[in-house]
């Protein structure tokens, strides 16, 4: 396959990608500027190529269309915060929370609450959305480090979300490399069970350095102290979600139920209206914060969708593999390779897509199906959760409500899979070497 682009103007796309948006993280501006220098060039790229003006405007707007989904569960997203404190809700959840999470196990209860439930749930999103909340509420209340606690959230949502058979991104990584999926979940299986004990074992650590926590005086629970009707909220959400009910009628179903019990508790839509704009001072929340976030994402796809309709890429990974000779070498060009367009496609489902397709026949004919299934769930799968201008972490450091570089160091099963993934490949190459001599004696 032939690239339509010089290699000039490939790199000069790249550049002019990351670095506007690394700059933009580094100067605090909004990521929809530094994304912008990005999209014109490939904008300009596309036209000089030959592609109208007319075809590339209609690209772009197929590509912001794709990401329909995800800009409005942001633009929900920033409703669901107020409407819950407004209805008691957040307050009610506190209480209970308080009652079942032992503050001497705060941090690693609250990693296998996330994994219980992103297991059940099989999204990222609808974890954290759920059950984020309350644990963060409460780790607040006990004066705990919430950047802590956030990445034992985040950590353990990915666990679903990689991992579990109900999660879609799951089974678009079974689809995309040809693999039935309980043969993609065995193939995950080893650095699964290793990444999740690394964690509990990471976080037990942080519970005993905080284990100051349990002597701190503590209001005698009371059940009949509860409001039932205000478990109503994230009851809805819970139960939509469980039932593959779309995320978006789950955080509609949700806000109005919140909604509905804040006015019957007195407050007006006055109240209602300033909370969904300005969010909650000390929680966080409303519209205000969120607009250039929305923004980014329509630009976002827009890029997306012209950098697929161009084939900017493909050609370059498909000439890479032609040196490879080893299961290291390949799993290092792979996380490597997936690692960039990440850093470039901004979500999960082109990294996916691209990696999966470009270098599964490679991988079938040298390794096997499950070898690319393995190391595309430890390294693919986890790259948007870290990336800070993607739509991924987005979501989850909005839904947290603390900044991706501040809970990122403590949400340790992202970034240890793709360490153990290249050391599986390393002691599988050493015993195929070992096996291959002894053949050979």
């Amino acid at each position: 396959m032939v690239s339509n682009f010089s290699n000039i103007q490939v790199l000069i796309l790249l550049v002019m990608t990351i670095l506007g948006v690394v700059c933009s993280v580094i100067y605090h501006q909004p990521l929809v500027i530094g994304f912008l220098p990005g999209f014109l060039v490939l904008f300009y790229l596309a036209v000089k190529k030959g592609m109208s003006l007319k075809k590339t405007v209609r690209i772009s707007f197929m590509g912001v269309y794709k990401t329909k989904i995800v800009i409005i569960i942001l633009f929900l997203v920033s409703f669901l915060l107020p409407s819950w404190y407004l209805s008691g809700t957040i307050d009610q959840m506190v209480k209970v929370a308080l009652n079942f999470i032992n503050p001497e196990h705060f941090f690693v209860l609250s990693f296998i609450m996330a994994l219980v439930f992103s297991m059940l749930l099989g999204t990222t999103v609808g974890t954290l959305s759920a059950i984020g909340v309350p644990i963060l509420g409460t780790a607040l209340v006990l004066k705990l480090p919430l950047e802590v606690v956030a990445g034992a959230l985040v950590s353990g949502a990915f666990v679903g979300d990689r991992t579990s058979p109900f999660s879609s991104a799951h089974q678009l990584l079974s689809h995309t490399v040809e693999l039935p999926i309980k043969r993609q979940w065995r193939a995950m299986l080893l650095t699964t069970i290793i990444a999740v004990m690394i964690s509990i074992l990471f976080y037990l650590l942080f519970d005993y350095q905080s284990s100051i926590v349990s002597t701190l005086n503590q209001k005698p629970f009371v059940w009949s102290e509860l409001s039932w009707i205000k478990f109503i909220p994230p009851l809805v959400l819970i139960v939509f979600v469980i039932l593959r009910i779309s995320i978006i009628y789950a955080f509609i179903a949700s806000i109005l139920s919140a909604a509905m019990i804040a006015l019957a508790e007195g407050a007006t839509f006055i109240n209602l209206t300033d909370s969904f704009w300005h969010g909650i001072a000390g929680l966080g929340g409303g519209l205000v914060h969120m607009y250039e976030l929305l923004l980014f994402l329509a630009l976002a796809g827009a890029y997306n969708g012209l950098l697929e309709e161009l084939n900017v890429i493909q050609p370059y990974l498909d000439k890479w593999l032609q040196s490879s000779r080893s299961l290291i070498g390949d799993t290092l060009k792979t996380l490597i390779a997936t690692l960039i367009i990440t850093l470039i496609g901004a979500n999960q489902t082109l990294p996916i897509i691209l990696t999966g397709r470009s270098f599964l026949p490679h991988w079938s004919s040298k390794y096997g199906k499950e070898e690319l299934a393995r190391v595309m769930g430890d390294t693919t799968m986890l790259f948007p959760g870290m990336v800070p201008w993607s739509v991924l972490a987005i979501m989850c450091s909005t839904i947290v409500g603390i900044p991706l570089f501040r809970y990122l160091p403590y949400a340790i099963f992202l970034w240890v899979l793709p360490f153990l993934t290249f050391f599986i490949s390393m002691i599988k190459q050493i015993r195929k070497s070992k096996e291959k001599r002894i053949a050979a004696a």
